[in-house]
């Protein structure tokens, strides 16, 4: 057996893996489904997501994660987790037990776990605060986007891009206070709207197929950890992304400092984010576009998650019964 068929055989048995922890991980946080309970939820998937990952054949390293050292009890940044390959194989890992805490406590849709796995040295290392992104999907030309650029100049932009009118596209944004003049802007251009309470990966994530998604850009203010996740998505379906680290209060500027972030004006593009060979899995905790939510029968437990990988372009979607759910094999 040649070396690159191993190493592709192997890659697609650690894809299997992860979406093995994400489906643990989506099931312990289910347990609070609907009950309020933000803290309870995510203490609850974050520590199955550790149990299965350290159960993984390899040395993984937490690239991003829930925080610095001593602020939370699993996933900071650093840490080292897996049971080791004789190999010695060392990975970068992007975690994200619950994509939408808030979603998952009051019971509403795009509640996801998600984690990537991807190259040592490929993932951008960023600090707890937020992130200012535009993404679009594939099949459009180079540089089309930019985060220096207006809203209204993007959309300019993609509509010429598309053939289209500014008036034809919808554009997604996180619902909050602070995009007050964001969502003024995108309807003085002339653009639709999709507002979101939560969840901007699935939001960036709907982009790659405007067709049944009807997004056409995502843009706004949200997590620095789920814009690399999200770039680690669109890595594997295609499409751009830019995105600029936001600080606002001198804590931020201190946890950039340690993750040695010296330039708070720099622009990252898709390649900045994420390089190299990865995979990405997620599955779903309650129902929404991209997955169902977790579904409890008397007998038995149901799944769907998705697999991508970035090598082969490809996208799995699987769905899961378990009769046992201490058990995910």
């Amino acid at each position: 057996m040649s070396e690159a068929v191993e190493k592709a055989e192997l890659d697609r048995a650690l894809a299997l893996d992860i979406v093995r922890v994400t489906e643990a991980t989506a099931v312990a946080a289910a347990q609070w489904l609907g009950r309020g309970d933000e803290a309870s939820a995510d203490e609850a998937a974050a520590a199955a997501m550790h149990r299965e990952i350290a159960r993984l054949p390899f040395e993984g390293v937490v690239v991003v994660g829930e925080g610095e050292e001593g602020d939370c009890p699993f996933f900071y940044m650093g840490e080292k987790i897996g049971a080791g390959s004789p190999t010695g194989a060392s990975v970068d890992l992007a975690v994200d037990p619950i994509e939408g805490s808030t979603l998952c406590a009051k019971a509403l849709p795009n509640a996801m776990s998600v984690l990537v796995v991807a190259e040592r040295g490929s993932l951008l290392r960023v600090p707890p605060i937020y992130m200012e992104k535009v993404a679009v999907g594939p099949g459009l030309p180079e540089g089309v986007i930019s985060a220096a650029a207006t809203p209204t100049d993007n959309l300019k932009a993609l509509a010429n891009a598309k053939g289209v009118r500014v008036e034809d596209l919808t554009v997604c944004v996180l619902d909050r206070p602070r995009h007050g003049n964001l969502i003024e802007e995108i309807r003085s251009a002339g653009a639709a709207l999709r507002l979101i309470g939560d969840g901007d990966i699935a939001g960036v994530i709907h982009v790659t197929d405007p067709v049944q998604t009807g997004i056409d850009m995502y843009l706004g203010i949200g997590g620095a950890a789920e814009g690399v996740l999200a770039a680690a998505a669109l890595r594997c379906l295609g499409g751009q992304m830019e995105g600029r680290l936001v600080a606002l209060n001198k804590e931020h500027r201190a946890w950039a400092k340690l993750s040695g972030i010296t330039d708070l004006k720099r622009t990252y593009a898709l390649e900045d984010m994420v390089s190299g060979d990865l995979s990405f899995a997620a599955t779903g905790i309650t129902d929404g576009t991209m997955m169902a939510g977790v579904h409890h029968s008397p007998t038995t437990i149901t799944t769907e998650s998705v697999i991508m990988r970035s090598s082969t372009r490809t996208r799995r979607w699987i769905k899961t019964e378990h009769a046992d759910p201490t058990k995910f094999d």
